[in-house]
């Protein structure tokens, strides 16, 4: 018998809270999140402990009008797509795009390994606005909402069409 207090409620694994993430239109959008923020009573903070397989991605490459996010890279080796450029990463690396920038990114899986990544940002603005440069579609169903960010700073695009592809990282 242990004189050990129970854990409170706001102390959690990560693992004990993952569950697989998809958004059900585009295959390469899926993996395990974990929700830490809100499990742990968190409102202001959204924290996420995501892990992306190969050939997957983060999220729709995308800019925030009102919302700061943080993305460190815990185990794998993604690349972050800024504005249709490709930036390879490693673990410890640290990737932050404050708000209102017009900054767009992704986290992609071009390895043949699962990548793991911590996701820091704002929660719950309701003034946040959100930018999907590369896709038209998403913008008309946010517009429908009231969350496209429509008068988004203007950036130059690379080539690189924010897909993943998996086994093409060749570091």
């Amino acid at each position: 018998m242990s004189d050990r207090p129970a854990r409170p409620d706001f102390i959690r694994h990560f693992k004990e809270l993952q569950q697989p993430f998809s958004d059900g239109l585009n295959p390469d959008l899926a993996g395990r999140g974990s929700p830490l923020g809100r499990a742990l009573g968190l409102v202001k903070l959204g924290i996420h402990y995501e892990v992306i397989p190969p050939g997957n991605r983060s999220s729709l490459p995308h800019a925030e009008s009102e919302e700061e996010e943080f993305v460190y890279i815990i185990e794998g080796k993604p690349d972050v797509w800024i504005d249709g450029v490709l930036h390879p990463l490693v673990p410890g690396d640290a990737v932050g795009f404050p708000a209102g920038t017009g900054i767009a990114h992704s986290f992609l899986n071009n390895s043949s390994e699962d990548i793991h990544i911590l996701v820091i940002g704002e929660a719950n603005k309701d003034t946040n606005r959100v930018n999907y440069p590369l896709n038209p579609a998403r913008m008309a169903e946010f517009a429908t909402r009231n969350r496209a960010w429509l008068d988004a700073p203007k950036h130059e695009l690379g080539p690189h069409d924010g897909k993943a592809i998996a086994g093409t990282r060749t570091d």
